[in-house]
């Protein structure tokens, strides 16, 4: 769906929606009171699988991502998020998939860009991603993953806070 005509919900500290505003006003106002869903898919050998988002990107074009991210547009539940960004990024059904849900967290606490679930799925080949979505991917172990993102490899924001927080032993 094209940026300016999503509409996302407005949360307050307790992430109960308050009201509605178009995702590029969002983004203009740098607002972190909405809600998105974030999913890694790890291997049987416990690498993550990282995908690079396509230059085409409004926000973090060209940037290592979460294997899955989106926002909870108006009216849905972070689930009907999930399995909405499952299907639409990975090509992937949430009912077919080995889903587990990691934590909850809200950017007062954690300093993360939004109020969001955090998600992993057991997948041992490369999902069939979106070409519009990413350009590459790779399987990097955590630690790995680490280090390119403290070199400097550029990044969307919460990568590395989510990767430290879940993978980092």
């Amino acid at each position: 769906m094209m940026q300016d005509l999503e509409i996302l919900d407005i949360v307050d500290e307790n992430d109960c929606v308050i009201g509605q505003k178009k995702r590029s006003e969002i983004y203009s106002q740098g607002l972190c009171n909405f809600r998105v869903v974030n999913a890694f898919v790890v291997n049987s050998l416990g690498q993550l699988w990282i995908p690079r988002r396509s230059a085409q990107k409004q926000i973090f074009p060209l940037c290592l991502d979460v294997s899955m991210g989106g926002h909870v547009e108006s009216g849905e539940t972070y689930e009907d998020a999930l399995q909405r960004e499952l299907k639409e990024e990975l090509n992937l059904d949430l009912n077919m998939v080995n889903t587990q849900f990691l934590d909850y967290l809200t950017p007062h606490e954690y300093q993360v860009s939004a109020f969001m679930k955090v998600y992993e799925i057991r997948l041992d080949c490369e999902p069939d991603y979106n070409k519009n979505d990413f350009i590459e991917s790779f399987w990097l172990s955590p630690s790995d993953l680490i280090k390119w993102l403290n070199k400097g490899e550029p990044a969307k924001s919460d990568l590395l806070k989510l990767v430290q927080m879940f993978y980092a032993n």
